[in-house]
């Protein structure tokens, strides 16, 4: 047996086991396509995904993704193209697509489950630009992740106001940072004739919102619960793993194929340096060692020393800035200065005086557009954070967030019908896959002489 299909068959077996429960067979028998192996075995797998529940069908959801990973960008392209309209595959495989920035065949199929066009709205504008009627807007406005909240909400407010265009009633809920709040916060705002929801913020609030069976009101949640979002709903999120498959794709794009990982103990850089891991190897790379560090890292010279004889050509760090520091000295005396290296928006964290930060100089991170370069329709991040503290610091990539959630209840019906539209936010690039979550591909950024500039091919 390949031993590259050997991890297939016992999901292919619940995926089989789970469809004959449901399936009849009828009609013409469909023309045999001609794929690629991985791809078929794929397309075997998407064609139970929806049959199955739980764990169970993310890890089928992760199998398709590693199976078609191994693709080259050719082999993708064509054999999404050659799906008939409906195919189950067609949807994974355009996602597979959308990560590696490559067109769109045709739109994503999204069923009948689709309602972000809301017939009742007033026609797009020109741009597609549709905003719902009455928006109901879930945060946590008191308790703990109140903090977090309120540049979210700085940051939407301040899209709404900028809009000259019609704009809907806006309400906003109090969730107070718990499960039991946000589901509570979307019943009354769904009583109270909201059309569209956007949130809740917390991950628990979502994946509380999404184990309902059914919501009536459809909802843009900012986070990433622990289910994918129901059919019909849409997730955005700025989470630590976006960072880490970036990074990947970033490395690979630029033919880096061997790395060194050195991640931070915090859940941040765990989760980066996880997700990197995963997407760098299920793509051809190699993981020449892994590193896990406090933020105070030590002597790392003999570990350093022993990736750089065996070849590494790339350092991904998903650590903060004041670590990365701390670091960067023991590389280049191990010969790894002058690798391709690449942080996480971790690397920010800490930084901000340039006699310090000129150890960072040559190292690649992900960042947001509007800080990095500026977006149509705000102010420079400069001035918003001299008037706003919920606008400057770490704070500003929250404040980012919540404008492009607000960009989003605008434009999602435009993201979602038309293959490969975009919208620039202050996030990055942002577009929708056929499963309802937001896909953003980041600003690039870098340190020259201890201050953060743009990458000049934008990554």
């Amino acid at each position: 047996m390949d031993k590259r299909f050997g991890r297939i068959f016992p999901l292919l077996l619940t995926v089989l086991l789970a469809a004959c429960a449901t399936t009849q067979v009828s009609g013409p028998a469909k023309p045999a396509l001609n794929l690629d192996p991985a791809f078929a075995a794929a397309a075997a797998l998407a064609a139970g995904d929806t049959q199955l529940t739980g764990q169970a069908r993310i890890d089928n959801a992760r199998e398709i993704e590693r199976l078609l990973s191994g693709l080259d960008d050719a082999t993708l392209a064509r054999d999404a193209a050659a799906l008939p309209v409906g195919d189950p595959m067609y949807n994974f495989a355009g996602r597979a697509l959308l990560r590696r920035g490559l067109p769109l065949p045709r739109p994503f199929d999204r069923g009948e489950q689709w309602r972000f066009n809301a017939g009742n709205r007033p026609p797009a504008e020109r741009d597609g630009y549709r905003p719902p009627l009455k928006l109901a807007v879930l945060l946590p406005l008191s308790g703990e992740m109140a903090t977090a909240a309120a540049p979210v909400r700085d940051g939407l407010l301040a899209g709404y106001y900028g809009e000259r265009r019609r704009r809907p009633q806006i309400d906003f809920f109090d969730t107070a940072g718990s499960a039991g709040g946000a589901v509570a916060a979307y019943d009354r705002a769904v009583a109270a004739g909201a059309d569209f929801v956007l949130g809740p913020l917390g991950r628990d609030e979502v994946s509380a919102l999404f184990a309902r069976p059914e919501l009536a009101v459809p909802a843009l949640v900012l986070n990433r619960g622990a289910t994918p979002p129901p059919p019909g709903n849409a997730g955005f999120s700025l989470a630590p793993e976006d960072d880490g498959v970036a990074a990947a794709e970033y490395l690979l794009n630029r033919e880096r194929r061997n790395a060194l990982v050195i991640g931070g103990s915090d859940d941040s850089g765990r989760r980066a340096a996880q997700a990197f891991g995963e997407r760098f190897r299920e793509r051809g790379g190699n993981i020449v060692q892994a590193l896990s560090v406090g933020d105070a890292p030590g002597d790392l010279s003999t570990a350093l020393t022993a990736a750089a004889q065996a070849g590494v050509d790339a350092v991904f760090l998903a650590v903060k800035g004041a670590t990365a520091r701390a670091i960067t000295p023991q590389l280049a005396f191990a010969g790894l200065g002058g690798k391709s290296r690449v942080g996480t928006s971790q690397l920010l964290s800490g930084t901000g005086k340039a006699e310090e930060d000129m150890a960072l100089d040559g190292i690649i991170f992900p960042t947001e557009l509007w800080t990095s370069r500026g977006v149509a329709g705000l102010p420079a991040a400069s001035v918003v954070g001299e008037q706003l503290p919920t606008a400057r610091g770490p704070a500003a990539r929250l404040f980012a967030f919540g404008y492009d959630a607000w960009l989003l209840t605008a434009y999602l019906e435009q993201l979602a019908v038309n293959a490969n539209a975009d919208l620039r936010g202050a996030t990055g690039t942002l577009q929708i896959d056929g499963f309802g979550n937001v896909m953003r591909a980041p600003a690039w950024s870098t340190f020259s002489g201890g201050r953060t500039v743009p990458v000049a091919d934008g990554g």
